[in-house]
This record gives C-alpha cells, structure tokens and sequence, in this order.
C-alpha cells in the first residue's frame, strides 16, 4: 500500500479508538460523577460500585491505546497535541489517578473521613476528566491557537464558548449513560432512581447537544466535509435519531436500549468531529495554513505497516476480553448480594 494510503487507514483507526474511549469510559465516569448523590445507603454504594468495578479499567484501555497509536502512528501530531494541550492533558491524568483510586481505597477502611474522602475523589476526578476530554477535543475540532512557527496562545483560549459547551454536552450525555448502565445492572429502589437520573438528564443533554452542533455549523469548519460529500450528512443524521430513540427507551423502562442508544450518540457525534476535520489532525485557529494534516504527521510507511498488522491482531483481542468480561458480569447486582468493588 501506498503512504497516502497508510495514513489514512490509520487515521481511521486513530478516530475511532477515541470514538471507543469516549463511549466506553463515558459511562463509568459518568457513575463516578453521579456517585455521592444517588446512593441511600452503603448496599446502594457497593452496588453503585459493583457496576464499574470489574469493566473501567478495561474501558481504559482504549485510552492507552489511541495515546499509543497517535505517537507510533502520527509522532508529529503526539508531540504537538501533548504540548499545546499540556495542561488539559496532564489534569487529565490526574483525574483519571483519582478516579481510580477513589474506587479502590474507599472500602479499605470504615472509617468516616476515609470513606468520604476517596468517595469525592471518585467524584472529583470522574468529573474533571469528562469535563477537559469534552472541552479538549471540542477544540481540536474548533481549532488550537498556534501558528505555523509553533507559537501557541494562554492556555486559557481552550476555555472558550465553544469549548465549554463541547465539555457540557460531554458530560451531560455520559450521565444518560451512566443512568442507564446503573438502572440496567441493579435492582431493587436504586434501579427506578438511576431510570429517573436518566430520564432527567437526558432533557439536558438533548438541549446542550441542539446547541452544540448549532454552534459547530456556525462556530467551525467542521461541516465543510459534509457539504461537499452531502451523503456523509446520515452520519450526525443517525446521532440524533439515536438520542431520541434513547428518550423512547429509557421513558419505556428499557435501561439497556436505552444505554446502547445513547452510546451510539456518543460514539456517532466523535464521527462527525473526525470527519470534518479530514484531512487535518491539528487544526490551527490563528493561521489555517499552520494546520498539520494527515499526511504530513504519518509516521513512515513501514511503521504504519508494522503497527496495522499489530492493530490487526491486538484490536480483535482487546475487543473479545471485554466481550468476555460484559458476559461474565451480566448478572442483575442485588442489594443483599452487593459486596462493593475489591
């Protein structure tokens, strides 16, 4: 295969290990978020806890997976990507340290300040990371301020409108998911509360996201792909069929249609981003012939040949253990039975 042709294989690839962090992960960020304000009593803690337990760190994997596949696939977009996004990104990490080690050191202890403690670290970094993944790539597709010299603005400038709303609408929709997942996954009074969680936030998603593509018609270039190939239009066309028939599902009683629903909104709205920003991969907001496409951040083409037959394999094997895992724990979490994640 060609280099051209490499490169945009692997973009592909790249778009949609994000698109899968942001669908998988979201959810579990969004129990961690939702965590220390739906939960009546310790059985409804663990069983809140039960729901993540045994999947977040998988979902993680998708994670490390694009990070390692941006600096093997696109070295030159891992090394600007890391440093104009320096600071978002390295709260991010610590987000997701807290995160995880709220949920894993809130039940070495019972005593009161321990337990309240990592519980709100498990809010705290669940939060932070959905809000700077939403704002982040939000303005990846609105566009970095640098320009062709690397000369890059306050890091401040992430905080814009677009981006801020790009960061709601994230989060909104991952405690739809979160809701779902729950209401899904246990029984008992836990179950109908996580059903109305979902219910109520789903009204605030869907006016954050009308907003959100508004503005990304208006505010970003990200349509231009779409108008000039119209039939790529069914892609953000299917996002918004999925998130009302999420509303229809959840008003239903349906959880799990309603997760899978919403996920695919999730998922879907990643693919617009992506393909309006081919054939780029930075886009500059300042000077527009600055932007770093594809082709020319590619790795060489024997990496991307190399990595390809390793994604090739690796993937489907990633793919089948969580498989695996969703089956092994498909199990409804009942109060009584509830031991809390160990």
């Amino acid at each position: 295969m060609s280099h051209e042709t490499l490169a945009v294989i692997w973009f592909g690839l790249w778009a949609v290990l994000w698109m899968m962090y942001f669908t998988l992960d979201g959810y579990t960020l969004g129990v961690g978020i939702l965590y220390p304000f739906v939960s009546r009593s310790e059985r409804e803690e663990k069983q809140l806890q039960e729901t993540v337990g045994p999947f977040w760190n998988g979902n993680e994997v998708w994670l490390i997976t694009a990070g390692g596949a941006t600096f093997a696939a696109f070295p030159l977009v891992y090394a600007m990507m890391f440093s104009y996004l320096y600071v978002p990104l390295f709260l991010i990490l610590f987000g997701l340290f807290y995160r995880a080690i709220g949920l894993e050191f809130m039940h070495k202890d019972r005593g009161r300040f321990w337990r309240a403690s990592w519980k709100w670290a498990f809010f705290g970094g669940s939060l932070l990371v959905v809000l700077l993944v939403g704002v982040a790539f939000a303005n990846m597709f609105y566009g970095l301020a640098f320009d062709a010299h690397g000369n890059q603005t306050n890091v401040l400038t992430l905080l814009n409108t677009y981006g801020i709303l790009g960061g709601l609408t994230f989060l909104s929709l991952t405690l739809v998911s979160a809701g779902s997942w729950v209401a899904h996954k246990v029984s008992g009074p836990l179950e109908g509360r996580m059903l109305s969680v979902a219910n109520v936030a789903w009204f605030v998603a869907i006016g954050l996201y009308g907003l959100f593509m508004v503005a990304t018609a208006n505010r970003t270039q990200v349509l231009d792909n779409f108008n000039r190939l119209p039939f790529l239009y069914v892609v953000p066309a299917l996002a918004v069929v999925a998130l009302v028939a999420a509303k229809f599902y959840l008003g239903k009683g349906r959880a799990l249609a309603g997760f899978f629903a919403n996920s695919l909104v999730i998922f879907l709205t990643g693919a617009t981003g992506f393909i309006g920003m081919f054939p780029n991969m930075l886009i500059s907001a300042t000077d527009p012939a600055a932007s770093v496409t594809l082709y020319e951040a590619a790795a060489s083409p024997r990496t991307l040949t190399i990595m390809l037959v390793v994604a090739v394999v690796l993937v489907p094997a990633v793919i089948t253990y969580q498989l695996w895992a969703y089956r092994k724990f498909a199990t409804k979490i009942k109060p009584e039975e509830a031991k809390g994640y160990h």
